[in-house]
């Protein structure tokens, strides 16, 4: 089980490592917040989650949110590419209907990291630990 938490922890650290790579690109799309500061933020809280998982290896709560960062960075980036998603308050819009290198690695990174952690989750509830 270690390793298939370790592989969890290096798809959030891709997606991640390539969100911060990306940030500046996007620093001008947006106006209270930047489409850039919220690649930041994706980028930081994946990274913190991965070491987080690779420390806290008896513990379910890393896993739960390995499934939460994975899903939701999957989820963003398929809908900012087939849905105009409209700026929401402070958020930008988020539209770019293109698929290129880094998004695929980021988008099948953080698709393994959810899946990965959700198997992990099914198996700890089967009375064996992750």
């Amino acid at each position: 089980m270690l390793t298939a938490r370790l592989l969890v922890a290096v798809a959030l650290a891709v997606t991640g490592a390539v969100h911060l790579d990306l940030a500046s690109s996007y620093d001008g799309l947006g106006d209270t917040v930047t489409v850039g500061a919220l690649f930041r933020a994706q980028g930081a809280v994946a990274l913190l989650v991965a070491g987080w998982l690779v420390v806290r290896r008896r513990d379910r709560l890393p896993l739960l949110a390995a499934l939460l960062v994975g899903a939701a960075s999957t989820a963003a980036v398929v809908l900012s590419v087939y849905v105009r998603v409209p700026a929401l308050g402070p958020l930008p819009e988020l539209y770019e209907p293109v698929w290129y290198a880094e998004k695929n690695a980021s988008a099948l990174a953080s698709a393994l990291a959810a899946l990965g952690a959700a198997a992990l989750l099914g198996r700890s509830r089967s009375g064996q630990v992750p």
